[in-house]
C-alpha cells in the first residue's frame, strides 16, 4: 500500500483513491514571464517521479498542470519591454515547454491556459457571490476569508493571528485595504486598469485574481474531489490556502483529497536569489549538464527535504551515474561473451537477489516516495550481482537471468525517467570518460586524436602489445594510468575489460 504524506494532516497515511485504478493528479505550473530556474525545475521534476511511479504501478493517471499566462508580472515585463503581455506570455510558455522536454518531463495530459479558461473563472466567481462568500467592490470581487470557517487548516495558520500580523504590516491604513472588509480577504477579480489585458464580467472588465485560475482548472478537468494537489512548499500559503478556501466554499465537499509539497532548493546552502549572485535558470544547467545528471541529482534527496544545489555535487551525482551506467555495459559484455560452460554462477541465489531488489525498490518509493532509499535499493543489487559476477564468464544457462538483472535496472532507472540502457548503448560514451585519458593516452600510447573513448581504446591495445612483448613495466604505467583515471581494469580470457567508476 503506497502511503503519501499530507501537508493538510501533517502525517503519512494510505493513499486510496477516489476511483480505484485511476489518478487525478493537478501540479500548479509557471507563471510565464521568464525562463524557469533549478528551483522550479526541482518541484516539476519531483512530480515527474511520483507520476512515474504512479503509472509504472499500474495506475491511469490523469496530470493536469496550468500554465499562468496573465499576472502582474507578465504585464510588468510587456510594460518594460514595450510588448503586449500576450506575446511574453507565448515566448515563455514555449520555453518552458522545451525546457521540461529536455529534462524529460513527461508533458501533462492537460495543460490548461489562464486565458483560455477566463469563463469557468467567472462561473466560479459567481457561485461565490452568490453563496455568500464574496463581494464586489467598484469592479473588483473579493473573497471574504472569514465566510470560509476551515480557512489556515492546510498551512497551520490562525485566522485572528493572521489578522494581526496583518495590521502591524500596513503602511498607511489606507489605499485598497481600506476596500475589503477584512485585510485578510483576497482578489478573485480585478477591474481592469488601462493597458492591461481585459475580459467582460457581471462586474465590469476586468482579469482574474492568480487563486481563481486553479481552482476553476482542476475543478472542470479533473472535478472534485479529485485525489493529488501539489506544488512546491512555498505555495502553501497563500496560494494553496486560497484554493482550498474558495473551491470548497463553492462546491461544499473536499477539494482534494492529499495535498503534496516538495522542498526548496538553495544554492551552495544558502537561498537562490538575484541578490546574491546565485540565481540559476534550468537551460543554462543543461548546456553542461546532461539532464539524466540533473534528474540523478534530485533523486538523492527527499522530495520534501530542503535539495542543496551545487557543482560539486553535480558532479558527484554524474558519477553516482556513470556507475550504475556502467554496471548495464558490465552486463552486457558479460553476456555477449558467454560461452558453453558449466555455470560459475548461484542462480537460485541471483533470481532471489533480482526478486528481492525490484521488492525493495517498491517498498521504499510506496513510502511517501522516498527516492533516495530507492537508489539505495538499486546500488546495493548492483554492488551484489557485481561480487557474484566478478573476474567469471558466463555460461549460456546464465544468460536469462543475467538478462534479467539487465533488465530490472533498466527498468528502476526508467521509473525516474532515466535511460540508462541508452547510456550503455551510446557510441560516444553518455558516461563521459575523464578529458586527461587523452593526454595519458597521447603520453603512452602516441594517441593523436581528441575522443576519449578512442584514447581508452588505444590504451588498451598498447597494454595488450606491451604485455605480449613482456614490456610490464609499459603495462603496469597503462594500468596504474587509467586506475588514477577512476577506471577499473579486469583481465579475462576474453581479453581486457575496462569500466571507469569516476
Amino acid at each position: 500500500m503506497i502511503r503519501l504524506y499530507n501537508t493538510k494532516t501533517r502525517e503519512k497515511a494510505d493513499f486510496e483513491t477516489i476511483e480505484r485504478g485511476k489518478v487525478g493528479m493537478y501540479v500548479c505550473g509557471p507563471t510565464v514571464y521568464n525562463y524557469i530556474h533549478v528551483g522550479n525545475a526541482r518541484t516539476f521534476i519531483s512530480f515527474d517521479n511520483i507520476r512515474r511511479y504512479l503509472m509504472w504501478r499500474g495506475f491511469d493517471v490523469k496530470f493536469v498542470q496550468n500554465v499562468t499566462d496573465v499576472d502582474d508580472k507578465i504585464i510588468a515585463k510587456s510594460l518594460e519591454e514595450g510588448r503586449s503581455a500576450a506575446e511574453v506570455a507565448a515566448e515563455y510558455t514555449e520555453a518552458f515547454i522545451e525546457d521540461m522536454r529536455r529534462a524529460n518531463v513527461l508533458d501533462p495530459d492537460v495543460r490548461p491556459k489562464a486565458t483560455e479558461e477566463i469563463p469557468e473563472m467567472i462561473e466560479l466567481i459567481g457561485e461565490l457571490v452568490d453563496g455568500g462568500h464574496a463581494y464586489e467592490v467598484e469592479g473588483d470581487v473579493y473573497f471574504s476569508v472569514r465566510s470560509f470557517s476551515d480557512y489556515g487548516a492546510l498551512s497551520g495558520r490562525n485566522v485572528d493571528e493572521m489578522e494581526a500580523g496583518h495590521r502591524e504590516l500596513r503602511a498607511d491604513g489606507k489605499g485598497i485595504e481600506d476596500r475589503k472588509r477584512d485585510p485578510l480577504d483576497f482578489a478573485l477579480w480585478k477591474a481592469a486598469k488601462p493597458g492591461e489585458p481585459a475580459w467582460d464580467s457581471p462586474w465590469g472588465q476586468g482579469r482574474p485574481g492568480w487563486h481563481i485560475e486553479c481552482s476553476a482548472m482542476s475543478r472542470k478537468y479533473l472535478g472534485l474531489p479529485f485525489d493529488i494537489h501539489g506544488g512546491g512548499g512555498d505555495l502553501v500559503f497563500p496560494h494553496h490556502e486560497n484554493e482550498r478556501a474558495q473551491s470548497e466554499a463553492a462546491c461544499g465537499c473536499t477539494f482534494a483529497n492529499h495535498w503534496m509539497h516538495g522542498g526548496m532548493l538553495q544554492i551552495n546552502s544558502e537561498k537562490m536569489s538575484k541578490s546574491l549572485g546565485n540565481f540559476k535558470l534550468l537551460r543554462e544547467v543543461l548546456e553542461v549538464t546532461r539532464p539524466e545528471v540533473l534528474r540523478f541529482l534530485m533523486l538523492q534527496t527527499h522530495y520534501r527535504s530542503p535539495l542543496d544545489f551545487s557543482n560539486e555535487r553535480l558532479a558527484e551525482a554524474a558519477s553516482a551515474l556513470c556507475r550504475i551506467e556502467n554496471a548495464v555495459k558490465n552486463l552486457d559484455w558479460l553476456l555477449d561473451n558467454a560461452e558453453d560452460i558449466p555455470s560459475p554462477l548461484d542462480l537460485r541465489a541471483l533470481i532471489e537477489r533480482t526478486r528481492a531488489a525490484k521488492m525493495g525498490f517498491i517498498l521504499a518509493m510506496d513510502d511517501d516516495f522516498n527516492t533516495c532509499k530507492a537508489l539505495g535499493e538499486v546500488f546495493d543489487f548492483i554492488a551484489d550481482v557485481n561480487a557474484q559476477t566478478a573476474g567469471k564468464t558466463l555460461s549460456l544457462s546464465d544468460v536469462p537471468p543475467v538478462r534479467d538483472v539487465r533488465a530490472l535496472i533498466v527498468e528502476l532507472m526508467g521509473v525516474f525517467g532515466i535511460d540508462v540502457e541508452a547510456a550503455a548503448d551510446a557510441a560516444d560514451g553518455a558516461c563521459a570518460y575523464p578529458a586527461e585519458v587523452v593526454a595519458l593516452a597521447a603520453d603512452i600510447a602516441g594517441y593523436e586524436g581528441a575522443d576519449a573513448a578512442e584514447a581508452v581504446d588505444a590504451l588498451l591495445a598498447a597494454r595488450a602489445d606491451a604485455r605480449a612483448a613482456k614490456d610490464w613495466a609499459c603495462a603496469d604505467a597503462v594500468r596504474d594510468g587509467l586506475c588514477g583515471l577512476g577506471f577499473v581494469i579486469e583481465d579475462t580470457p576474453q581479453g581486457a575489460r575496462v569500466t571507469y567508476e569516476g
